[in-house]
C-alpha cells in the first residue's frame, strides 16, 4: 500500500478506507461469516484463529500494527477461514471487498505487490506446517517463544504479549499441561523466567541454536 501511494488510484483507495476501534477481547472477525473486506492494524495486537478438530482453538499467528489481517478469504472465498479478536485496544483501517477488487483491476503494479505479498505468505505457511511436523513438543513450544519475541520483543525483561498458557498451547499446537511442564523445565534450566502470565526469555541464542535445524526464522 505505502510502496504504491504514488499511484492516484491507489491514493485514492486509500481515501476511501474506514478506522474501526475495537476493545481488548473484541471479535471483529467471524470464523465462517462472509467475506466482506480487509483490515490492516493500526494500532494494538490481534490473534488470528481457526477452528480445529473436535472444536478446539488454533491460533495461526498473531499480528501487530502494519499488518494485514482477512486476506486469506479475500478472493474467491466466499466465507472467511479464520476469525480474529483484538486482545488489546485495537484501531484497524477496513478496506471493502469491492473497493479491493476494484483498485486491483486497475492498477497493475499494485495487484503484482499484493500477488508477491500473497506468495510470501503461503511460502511462510509452508514452512511452519513442515517444521511444526518435525519438531518435539519442547521445540514447538521454544518455536513459540522465539516468534513472539521476534515480533513483538520484551520490555521490562518480559514478551511484549501477555498470554495465557492455553493461547502457547493453542499456537504450538500442543496441549496447556505439556505447555506449564515445558516451561518449568525451561526456566530450571534457567533459559526462560515467568511472573504470572509474563514469560521472559532468558538466554534467546542458546534458544535458537536448539531448534536451529528448523529455520525458526521463516515463520516471521
Amino acid at each position: 500500500m505505502k510502496k504504491n501511494i504514488g499511484s492516484p488510484v491507489v491514493a485514492k483507495f486509500t481515501e476511501r478506507k474506514n478506522d474501526i476501534r475495537c476493545k481488548k477481547g473484541q471479535q471483529f472477525i467471524i470464523e465462517g461469516a462472509p467475506v466482506n473486506g480487509l483490515f490492516f492494524i493500526l494500532k494494538g495486537k490481534v490473534k488470528v484463529f481457526r477452528t480445529g478438530i473436535n472444536g478446539r482453538e488454533q491460533i495461526v499467528r498473531f499480528a501487530k500494527a502494519g499488518e494485514i489481517i482477512g486476506h486469506r478469504g479475500f478472493g474467491t472465498e466466499e466465507f472467511y477461514p479464520i476469525g480474529a479478536i483484538a486482545l488489546e485496544d485495537t484501531t484497524l483501517c477496513y478496506f471493502s471487498k469491492d473497493l479491493l477488487q476494484e483498485v486491483l483491476k486497475s492498477d497493475a503494479s499494485f495487484a503484482y505487490d499484493l500477488m508477491l505479498f500473497y506468495a510470501n505468505e503461503l511460502n511462510k505457511s509452508e514452512a511452519k506446517v513442515k517444521s511444526l511436523s518435525q519438531m518435539t513438543v519442547r521445540e514447538r513450544i521454544i518455536d513459540t517463544l522465539l516468534y513472539i519475541n521476534r515480533k513483538f520483543g520484551q520490555s521490562n525483561g518480559f514478551l511484549d504479549l501477555p498470554l495465557s498458557r492455553r493461547d502457547y498451547a493453542d499456537y504450538a499446537g500442543t496441549t496447556e499441561e505439556q505447555v506449564i511442564r515445558t516451561f518449568s523445565t525451561l526456566k530450571r534450566e534457567n533459559l526462560i523466567k515467568a511472573k504470572g502470565k509474563r514469560i521472559g526469555i532468558v538466554d534467546v541464542d542458546y534458544l535458537k541454536r536448539e531448534i536451529l535445524e528448523h529455520n525458526f526464522y521463516l515463520a516471521g
